[in-house]
């Protein structure tokens, strides 16, 4: 029936070991037998539970220009990076930041504690601005005009009545390293910074033409330092100083060394999920999905006798697989991807039905069990491709339209689904194909009516 099942059998097995390695552990290591303390291979496999399964925060951001501003694409997307960055730096992982149509950003943040601080930090432009203020020293906190402003297009900045705009000679996209330090001696919390070869130019040669007179390093508006310059500053570093502690200091770091961001964003909306109703999603999906199982299992076992008991097995070793490689390579569960995994299920045992149908057709058309075994498959084939293959179009079709319009329900449950239809088709293939053979070896079944159901 098959050649080299003993070999197919083997492969099998390898891959369900793999697979239980992966599910049983949330991190994979490959001990160094040369080194003790170190490992040839670490990697971390813990489950990803998105934001409906675990709780968190989901906000909606959106472009704080007016309606006649033109945002272009390249902004948003920069905009989406600049948040990412930095709520990745806060130690906020798992994050999802997308954009959704030309003006707004979706962010969910699953299992997050402190949603104050994550909406500050992406609120905030953190448009650094190195402005020369000539002779006038500005106060530590102050707000001066400038005339530098971010937007969807630069555009310069409108005199304020009875007020001053000052020059900004260079922003902080010409920073290459941003990190908090401290002076040993007066005990000082400063930023340290590193320009680009562009930046140390143009600071150099302001500072060189303007000792003696004031450059002011403002944050969105507000003076942060207004140092003096004693002398030219060619080296292209330098230390921000000023009231800082220890954490607005890290804060600043933070927007400075991810950038500022290209628009202002303003919050939509916000929406924040308890982990209690989190884990009563997850608890009633696995007891929805063990009942569907068990329906199943029985329904296939009784109609088709020792085929359908064959594809159980198949199904749950299928299970293993597919968990073992959602953790693998990170995928992030959520109810819509646990409707995806259910889908995809449902293809698996279609494949198997297709075939056990047209084994039961060859047989009564009198073949022998060999001959009906060999055609089920080859003629199941071309009707599993192609239902499989209209699958697949659709969830590409679903994840590009999730990725476009930031749906990421609509994400979740596309790549679930895909990925999921891919295993099925090794499922139901290889692994049911290789079972059953085996199993019709072992029992070599006489009375098809009680073993297959004819």
């Amino acid at each position: 029936m098959i050649r080299n099942l003993t070999n197919r059998l083997l492969l099998i097995a390898l891959v369900l070991v793999a697979a239980l390695w992966i599910d049983l552990n949330d991190k994979i290591s490959v001990p160094n037998p040369f080194d003790q303390s170190a490992n040839l291979f670490e990697r971390s496999v813990k489950p990803r539970l998105g934001l409906d399964l675990q709780g968190g925060l989901q906000v909606l951001l959106e472009a704080d220009l007016p309606e006649s501003a033109q945002v272009t694409r390249d902004s948003m997307e920069t905009a989406r990076e600049i948040v990412e960055n930095r709520t990745n730096a806060l130690g906020v992982s798992e994050n999802v930041i997308q954009v959704a149509g030309d003006r707004r950003i979706v962010g969910e943040f699953p299992g997050a504690e402190d949603a104050d601080a994550i909406l500050d930090i992406i609120q905030q432009t953190g448009l650094l601005e190195f402005v020369d203020t000539a002779d006038f020293t500005p106060q530590e906190g102050a707000t001066i005009q400038t005339d530098y402003l971010p937007g969807a297009t630069e555009t310069p900045a409108q005199p304020v009545e009875g007020g001053t705009v000052f020059h900004t000679i260079m922003t902080g996209k010409d920073l290459t390293s941003v990190n908090v330090g401290q002076d040993t001696q007066t005990g000082e919390i400063g930023i340290n910074f590193v320009l680009t070869s562009e930046g140390a130019q143009i600071f150099g040669q302001h500072t060189a033409a303007n000792v003696g007179k004031t450059l002011a390093i403002v944050l969105d508006k507000v003076v942060i330092s207004a140092p003096v310059i004693n002398t030219a500053i060619t080296g292209g570093q330098g230390t921000i100083t000023g009231s800082f502690t220890n954490a607005s200091a890290n804060a600043l770091a933070v927007q400075l060394r991810y950038g500022s961001l290209p628009i202002p964003l303003k919050v939509v909306e916000t929406r924040i999920i308890g982990p209690t109703l989190g884990e009563d999603s997850l608890q009633k999906s696995l007891v929805a999905g063990l009942v569907g199982f068990i329906i199943v299992a029985l329904f296939m076992g009784i109609y088709y006798r020792l085929p359908g008991i064959a594809a159980d097995v198949s199904i749950l070793l299928y299970a293993l697989i597919l968990f073992a490689v959602f953790k693998w390579i990170g995928v992030t569960l959520t109810l819509p991807g646990i409707a995806g995994i259910m889908l995809s299920t449902g293809s698996a045992l279609d494949a198997n039905i297709l075939i056990f149908e047209r084994l039961k057709e060859e047989l009564r058309a009198g073949r022998t069990l060999r001959q009906a075994f060999d055609q089920a498959w080859s003629r199941a084939w071309p009707s599993i491709r192609d239902s499989n293959i209209a699958a697949l179009i659709t969830a590409v079709i679903l994840f590009w339209f999730g990725s476009a319009f930031g749906a990421t329900i609509v994400k979740g449950f596309s790549l679930t689904l895909a990925l999921g239809v891919l295993i099925s088709l090794f499922s139901s293939l290889y692994i049911t194909h290789a079972l059953l053979a085996l199993a019709f070896d072992i029992f070599k079944p006489k009375n098809y009516e009680r073993w297959i159901g004819i």
